[in-house]
C-alpha cells in the first residue's frame, strides 16, 4: 500500500516530530508498505495518509480528504493541537479532526481533550524507543538532563532557574541539549550561563550525544507547559534514566497520576525542592528508578509495531 506521512518537521531536523515520521516511516515500511514523507501533499498517489499535526497539516489533510474522501485518513494529534490550536485556531484544526477516519493520541490523557463527537475515532499508541546505552552516571556531580527546544511550551530555562543559588554542598548541575528557536531565547540561554555555573546550554546535538548524555546523567528533567506525549520520555526510561516532569496531561498520561516525579508547571521552587530531594534521598531515587521501569513495555518498539499493523489493517484492510 502506499502510504503518506505528512510532517511539519523541516527534513532532517532534529526535533521531536522529524524523529517521530522518520521512525513511523521505518514501521510501516517494516509492514511492507511505500512510505512517501513530506511537508506538503500536492497530489500524490497515495492509498493512506497519515497527518502528523491537525493544524500545521491541515491544508495537506483537506487536499488528500477532497481529492480521495473514500481513502484512509490518519491524523495524529500533537500538544499543541490538544492544548492550544483548538482553542486559538478551533477552524482548521476541528476540521482536521472531522475529516480523519482515525485520530491518534500519544499518551492515555488524550482522551479529555478531544470533543466527544471524535472520540469513537480515538486510538492511542505510544512512541517506543530503542534500549539505551549502558547506564553509568558522573560520579563528580549529579547531573541533570534537559532534552528539548528552547522555545516558549517547553518552559525551557525552568530547570535552571531551580538550580540557582543552591547549597554549596549540592552538586546538582543541568546539562540543556536542543535548539534555539529564536535569537532572544539563545540569549537567555547564553545569559543564564554566565550566571549561573550550574547550568550549561549545549545546543542542537546529534541523537548519539543525546544518548550519551542520558548514560552519564542520573535525571532526565521535562519541565513542558504542554506536550502531547513526549517521545523523550520514552526515550529516558528505555535508557534507565529515571523522569521529573512538568504535572501536564500528556506527561500524566504517559507517567501516571500517581508518578513521584510531578511538579506543578512553572515552578522553580517546586522542582527545586524535589531536585535536592532525589539528590540527598537515594530511596526516592530508587524510587523513581522503579517507576520508570515498571513503564518500560510501554514504549517497547515492538509494541508500538503491532499497533500500527492493528491500525492500518483495521482502516484499511
Amino acid at each position: 500500500m502506499r502510504v503518506h506521512l505528512i510532517t511539519p518537521a523541516p527534513s532532517r531536523a532534529r526535533g521531536g516530530n522529524w524523529t517521530t515520521a522518520a521512525r513511523w516511516a521505518r514501521i510501516l515500511r517494516g509492514l511492507g508498505h511505500q512510505v512517501r514523507v513530506t511537508r506538503e501533499y500536492q497530489g500524490e498517489p497515495a492509498d493512506l495518509m497519515v497527518a502528523l499535526h491537525a493544524w500545521r497539516s491541515a491544508e495537506a489533510i483537506a487536499h488528500f480528504a477532497n481529492a480521495h474522501p473514500s481513502r484512509p485518513l490518519i491524523v495524529v494529534l500533537s500538544g499543541t493541537d490538544a492544548y492550544r490550536f483548538i482553542h486559538s485556531h478551533p477552524v482548521p484544526t476541528l476540521r482536521s479532526m472531522q475529516l480523519a477516519h482515525v485520530l491518534v493520541g500519544l499518551h492515555d490523557r488524550i482522551d479529555e481533550v478531544v470533543p466527544p463527537e471524535y472520540r469513537d475515532k480515538l486510538r492511542v499508541i505510544h512512541q517506543s524507543a530503542p534500549p539505551g546505552l549502558p547506564h553509568r552516571p558522573a560520579q563528580r556531580s549529579f547531573r541533570v538532563c534537559v532534552a528539548g527546544h528552547l522555545r516558549e511550551e517547553k518552559d525551557p530555562l525552568r530547570p535552571a532557574y531551580a538550580v540557582r543559588d543552591l547549597p554549596p554542598p549540592s552538586r546538582l548541575r543541568v546539562d540543556h541539549f536542543g535548539a534555539a528557536h529564536t535569537p532572544d531565547w539563545a540569549e537567555q540561554a547564553r545569559d543564564e550561563m554566565t550566571v549561573n555555573p550550574r547550568y550549561r546550554w549545549h545546543g542542537e546535538v546529534p541523537r548519539y550525544r543525546l544518548r550519551e548524555a542520558f548514560a552519564r546523567s542520573h535525571l532526565l528533567v521535562l519541565p513542558s507547559r504542554m506536550e502531547g506525549g513526549a517521545n523523550v520520555i520514552g526515550e529516558a526510561i528505555m535508557a534507565d534514566l529515571p523522569v521529573i516532569a512538568s504535572r501536564i496531561h500528556g506527561s500524566i498520561g504517559l507517567l501516571g497520576d500517581d508518578y513521584p516525579g510531578l511538579y506543578p508547571v512553572g515552578d522553580a521552587e517546586a522542582l527545586r525542592d524535589l531536585l535536592l530531594a532525589v539528590e540527598a534521598e537515594p530511596r526516592f531515587l530508587e524510587r523513581l528508578h522503579e517507576s520508570c521501569r515498571s513503564l518500560r513495555p510501554l514504549f517497547d518498539p515492538e509494541r508500538e509495531r503491532r499497533n500500527w499493523a492493528e491500525l492500518v489493517r483495521q482502516i484499511a484492510p
